[in-house]
């Protein structure tokens, strides 16, 4: 696909970019997300990326909102509490760190749009089932024992594929994920959910660099650093927000997150 040429796209230092970044990385800081699905369509649609270096540049602004997020919910979610759910991240990294390298292996050479839409629908699935299946507080695990730990590698796995395709962070499902499989409360499944995409993101990322297409960093730094800085400023505001925000608003924001990503997927 051709690039769009400079004038196509708004000035590389545009409001639009620190402002876009600053409301998903807030959102991220928030909910626990990379702000991917909401990135996307913005860097295709409002600044005219081709598909493979929107991907590319949505994985870098996903890895910065998710490294920042981390820090700044510690407040609300202190790192001690994180590390005594080491043997939960483990399990997730497990399977996503092999899924993040072949996903984006596989994005660089071909393009989907039935596994666009199949996200989608499952998006909405798992926004059903987390509105009535289950309340902010996340009665109990729905596995346990072997069957857990084998049930976490196949949906770290899965989850690193969608992840490095999209050039998300994963947390819309690794959040999902934490709650139902894991019995996480849904705050600790926000910092849990960044824990497990830091690494994963970057084994990505570090597959997408061997690709021609990752000069589009190179030639947009100054866009990439206007929007990085948005973003780091929205992610200290929602880690902020974290610490008085009822668990009981984040659920039903998560499923609507959910709902809203996967048409924006869909239209993809």
């Amino acid at each position: 696909m051709e690039e769009p040429s400079g004038a196509d796209r708004p000035s590389l230092s545009s409001p639009q970019a620190f402002g876009g970044g600053l409301i998903i990385g807030a959102l991220g800081g928030l909910v626990g997300l990379g702000g991917a699905e909401f990135r996307l369509p913005l860097l295709i649609g409002l600044f005219n990326f081709a598909a493979l270096e929107a991907v590319i540049l949505n994985k870098a602004m996903s890895l910065i909102v998710v490294a920042t997020a981390l820090p700044f919910r510690a407040q609300t979610v202190p790192f001690g509490e994180l590390a005594s759910h080491w043997p939960v991240i483990a399990n997730l990294l497990a399977g996503s760190l092999i899924g993040a390298w072949l996903g984006a292996g596989w994005a660089t050479r071909l393009r989907s749009e039935t596994l666009y839409k199949t996200i989608s629908v499952m998006l909405v699935v798992i926004a059903g089932v987390l509105l009535l299946g289950h309340d902010a507080r996340a009665d109990g695990a729905l596995l346990g024992g072997a069957p857990q730990l084998i049930a976490g590698v196949v949906a770290g796995f899965t989850i690193g594929i969608v992840a490095a395709l999209l050039g998300v962070a994963g947390g819309e499902l690794l959040i999902p994920t934490l709650i139902l499989l894991f019995g996480a409360d849904i705050k600790l499944a926000g910092s849990l959910s960044l824990a497990v995409s830091l690494p994963t993101m970057i084994v990505g990322f570090a597959r997408y660099s061997r690709d021609q297409s990752f000069s589009v960093i190179r030639r947009n730094i100054a866009f990439v650093l206007v929007m990085a800085c948005g973003s780091i400023v929205g992610t200290f505001l929602g880690g902020q927000m974290l610490g008085f925000v009822p668990s009981a608003f984040l659920l039903p924001l998560l499923a609507a997150i959910l709902v809203i990503s996967a048409a924006k997927v869909w239209r993809h």
